[in-house]
C-alpha cells in the first residue's frame, strides 16, 4: 500500500501514458494509478509501437492524447546483459526517450516525467551519492553505455525546461527488485538471479551455488511498490529541473545479500565467489533527502521484507506454470 495519499481529484483530470507500463516497474505504476483514481491510461506495447520509430511515436501521441508521459520503457539487464550488447543498451534507451521527449513537447503534454538509473553516476562517486555528484566522473565501465544514454535524457529534459518551458522531471531509483522481475539467469539483476540459484540449488540438493564477483560491492535496493509510489507522487507533486533520487538510503554488500536470500530460501550450501567475475560499481548508497524534501517520499519496505515477498511471489509462479504444463 502506498504511503503518501494521492490527490484523487488530480489524477482524475490526467489522461496518462506509461511507455512500459506492462513491464516490471510499469505494471506497479499502473496498478497504483488505477487506485488513484486515473481513468485515461494508456499502456502502448513494444509488439505494437516501436518507440525507436518517431512516426510511430508521433502516431502513438497523436491517437492518446495524454496531458502526462510517465516514460518507463527501457532496455536493461544485469552486468552480464550489459557487457554483451552495449551497443543495444545505449542506442535503444537513448533514441526511445530522446524522440518520446521532442514529440511529446511538439504536442504539448503538460508534464513528462523520465525515470533515470543509478547507473548514471560515476564510478567512484563519493557515498553517499548525491545528485550534484552526477557529473563528476564517468560511469563504472560495465553499464557505462545505459548509463550514459538515461543520462543523456537529464540533459534533454533541462534544456527544454529552459528553452521551452516544458515541465520535465527527473528521478533517479536505486536498484530495485519485487514482484514480476525478470528471473531470466541471462539478463536478470542480482537479486533474481540470486533467488532462482538458491532454489533451483536447494531443489537438485547441490551443496553450492556460484555467484560472480567477490562480494563486497555494496548496493541499495529498492522494492518496486515503494517505487512505483516514489514516481507517481513525484508526477504529482513536483515540478523542478534537478534530478531526484529514490531510495532507502541503505545498503548491503552483496556478501550479506546472498546469505541473507540462502536464510530466507532455507538453503544451507557452500556459496563459490567466482573472482575472475566483474564486481561493477564498488560501492552505491544514496542521499535521498531529496525526494523526501520534495514530495514527501520514503521507502517503507525493509529489505528482508521485500525479498520474502519476491521469493514467495516467484515461487507460486512456478507452481502456477508446473501445474498448467502438468
Amino acid at each position: 500500500m502506498s504511503k503518501l495519499t494521492p490527490d484523487l481529484t488530480f489524477w482524475a483530470k490526467q489522461t496518462v501514458l506509461v511507455t512500459g507500463g506492462a513491464g516490471f516497474l510499469g505494471s506497479h505504476v499502473v496498478a497504483l494509478l488505477e487506485k488513484s483514481r486515473c481513468r485515461n491510461i494508456s499502456v502502448p506495447r513494444s509488439q505494437t509501437a516501436d518507440l525507436r520509430i518517431a512516426s510511430v511515436i508521433n502516431d502513438l501521441l497523436r491517437k492518446t492524447r495524454p496531458t502526462m508521459i510517465i516514460h518507463l520503457a527501457a532496455v536493461c539487464g544485469g552486468i552480464g546483459a550489459n557487457q554483451a550488447e552495449p551497443g543495444r543498451f545505449f542506442y535503444d534507451n537513448a533514441i526511445m526517450g530522446i524522440q518520446l521527449m521532442e514529440y511529446a513537447r511538439q504536442c504539448g503534454v503538460q508534464k513528462f516525467v523520465q525515470v533515470g538509473t543509478v547507473c548514471a553516476y560515476p564510478k567512484f562517486t563519493p557515498v553517499p551519492f548525491k545528485e550534484t555528484n552526477l557529473w563528476n566522473g564517468f560511469p563504472e565501465e560495465t553499464n557505462a553505455p545505459y548509463g550514459l544514454a538515461k543520462k543523456m535524457l537529464l540533459v534533454q529534459a533541462q534544456a527544454y525546461r529552459e528553452q521551452y518551458g516544458f515541465n520535465a522531471i527527473y528521478l533517479l531509483p536505486a536498484n530495485l527488485y519485487g514482484p514480476r522481475d525478470n528471473f531470466d539467469l541471462q539478463t536478470s539483476h542480482v537479486i533474481p538471479a540470486l533467488i532462482r540459484k538458491v532454489l533451483e540449488a536447494k531443489e537438485r540438493g547441490s551443496d553450492h551455488i556460484d555467484v560472480w564477483g567477490t562480494g563486497t560491492p555494496t548496493r541499495e535496493f529498492l522494492y518496486v511498490a515503494d517505487a512505483a509510489d516514489g514516481i507517481v507522487s513525484a508526477a504529482e507533486r513536483y515540478n523542478d529541473a534537478e534530478p531526484v533520487n529514490m531510495g532507502t538510503g541503505r545498503a548491503v554488500s552483496i556478501r550479506a545479500l546472498v546469505k541473507l536470500i540462502c536464510k530466507i530460501a532455507g538453503y544451507q550450501g557452500r556459496i563459490r565467489w567466482q573472482a575472475h567475475k566483474p564486481d561493477g560499481q564498488p560501492s552505491r548508497r544514496l542521499d535521498v533527502s531529496r525526494a523526501q524534501k520534495a514530495f514527501g517520499f520514503r521507502a517503507h519496505t525493509k529489505l528482508e521484507e521485500g525479498l520474502r515477498l519476491t521469493l514467495d511471489w516467484y515461487q507460486n509462479r512456478r507452481a502456477i506454470r508446473e501445474k498448467a504444463i502438468a
